[in-house]
């Protein structure tokens, strides 16, 4: 007995507008490396002429790239569209309206930094210079003055330098952006708990030096087990046990 045939089923193609079309072209360029960063666009009038399109279209265009940080937009005799250079503020702002949106969680963005933090300290271990170390040491100095001082934002501000300079020292600029992204939406709620009073964390200067030592000494495995479980400290504690930091205990991590 033959089997049924079965009739393939499609949905109907949904239309390009031509923006879009304007959008992807754009980009094209830039993956091809014929734009670079900093370069100007033709003008409006031109590239629409360019394109065989409206110049409606090639303005919907424009403002579409710079809603998404391609390019931005300037005013004047000067002025004009310009590619923009690589920015980790674009990136942070589409994750954190993400999270606003439902579509990332808390617990899901801390899970994604403590697995990148430890690629970053193995690159770290193997490529860092001196100048990097030096970097590091004058931070947690900076670090131990503000705590002594009381002064959480500026703790804050030296939590931030420190995960950038180790970040940097990967020398991969790739693992910068990313690391930047994740601990400016992190250390937004970090702010937020120092401007309402919470604590401090004791142990961090003391920590931090643990961890520079092993760091310094090449010794990628301890390092990174050393900074993989502080980040599991301040994960716990950031969360409380629920998606959302725990009042009065997040400036604890820093």
């Amino acid at each position: 007995m033959n089997a049924p045939q079965r009739t393939a089923s499609f949905k109907k193609i949904k239309p390009r507008r031509a923006f879009e079309e304007i959008c992807e072209t754009i980009r094209d360029q830039l993956s091809a490396g014929i734009l670079r960063p900093g370069d100007k666009l033709p003008p409006e009038r031109e590239l629409a002429l360019q394109l065989g399109v409206g110049r409606n279209a090639v303005r919907e265009a424009l403002r579409s790239l710079e809603f998404a940080g391609v390019i931005v937009l300037r005013k004047g005799t000067k002025g004009g569209a310009f590619v923009r250079e690589g920015d980790p503020g674009t990136m942070t702002q589409v994750l954190q309206d993400l999270m606003h949106l439902g579509s990332i969680s808390l617990d899901e963005l801390m899970e994604a930094r403590l697995h990148i933090q430890d690629v970053v300290v193995r690159l770290a271990a193997l490529r860092a210079t001196q100048a990097d170390f030096d970097a590091l040491e004058r931070n947690i100095v900076r670090t131990e003055e503000a705590t002594l001082a009381g002064d959480f934002l500026t703790r804050i501000e030296c939590s931030q330098e420190f995960y950038r300079i180790l970040s940097s020292a990967t020398q991969n600029q790739a693992l910068w952006l990313i690391v930047e992204s994740l601990t400016e939406i992190l250390m937004r709620y970090l702010r937020a708990s120092a401007a309402a009073g919470a604590r401090t964390q004791p142990n961090l200067v003391r920590t931090r030096r643990k961890f520079l030592k092993l760091l310094s000494a090449r010794d990628a495995e301890g390092a990174a087990r050393e900074m993989t479980k502080h980040l599991q400290s301040v994960h716990r504690l950031l969360t409380g046990g629920t998606s959302a930091p725990a009042t009065g205990k997040v400036a604890e991590l820093s």
